[in-house]
This record gives C-alpha cells, sequence and structure tokens, in this order.
C-alpha cells in the first residue's frame, strides 16, 4: 500500500501539510525565515515514534485488561549536529503510567511487543538510530 502526504506552499517557510484528510502546518525556524507557525518536519518524527508506540501500548493492554488512570509518551532524540545534513542517532521513549492497579509486568510486555513486533515506526528508525525504552509508574 503507498502512502501519501501532500504539502502546499502558504508564505515565507511555511507550508500546509494534508495527510489522510488531516491538515497541518509545518515551519522553518525563526533564523530561516519561519514564522512559528507549526513545529519543524524533523521534530514531527518524535511525534511519529510516540505515536505508533503509544497506540500499540494502549491496543494490548486492553487485550490485557488492564486500565491505568493515565499514560504518556515522551520521546527525547538526539541530534547528531557533526553530520550535514543533520540526522537524529538516537531516540530513548518514556512510557509514563498513572493508575491504581497497575501491573509492571503487563506494561513491560505491551512496551516489548509495542518495539519488536508491532511499532513500524520503531522498526524504521533502528535501522538508522539506537532506540531505548523506559517505563514509569506512578
Amino acid at each position: 500500500m503507498n502512502h501519501t502526504s501532500t504539502l502546499s506552499f502558504t508564505s515565507n517557510m511555511s507550508f500546509d501539510v494534508l495527510v489522510d484528510g488531516h491538515n497541518f502546518a509545518v515551519d522553518a525556524d525563526e533564523q530561516f525565515g519561519g514564522q512559528d507557525l507549526g513545529p519543524k518536519p524533523k521534530k514531527l518524527l518524535l511525534a511519529a515514534l510516540a505515536g505508533c508506540t503509544g497506540m500499540d501500548v494502549v491496543s494490548i493492554l486492553r487485550k490485557m485488561h488492564m486500565g491505568f488512570d493515565s499514560f504518556n509518551v515522551e520521546v527525547y532524540a538526539e541530534l547528531d549536529e557533526s553530520a550535514q545534513p543533520s540526522v537524529y542517532r538516537s531516540f530513548h521513549i518514556v512510557y509514563s503510567f498513572k493508575g491504581s492497579a497497575l501491573e509492571k509486568d503487563k506494561i513491560e510486555k505491551a512496551v516489548n511487543l509495542s518495539q519488536e513486533k508491532y511499532c513500524g515506526v520503531s522498526a524504521m528508525f533502528r535501522s538508522f538510530a539506537k532506540v531505548t525504552t523506559e517505563i514509569v509508574l506512578a
């Protein structure tokens, strides 16, 4: 299956993006003529990674009948600015859960399944960078 994204120039360094019927803007840093009208394209990679693995984990935990009060995924990336163009060399994913009935073993299994079997974004990123994970329970 082919996927498509359409980018349309708006002004300065800003573009409107259309993906699956959803619109959002991307823009460059102000030092490159941007106006902070949207995220920088490279940083969208972090959102893609968080979204992919986060959805996996929720789906797996639902199948395991393990609830939670809140769940957040944060992705930290290390940018190698010595490379031209600069590229991400590592990603660290932090899965944070809050709840009174959290089961660490189920959460660990869900995260591992996401990383090893289901998350295509993680699989792609591992081909060019180190991907590590951390689980925080509260």
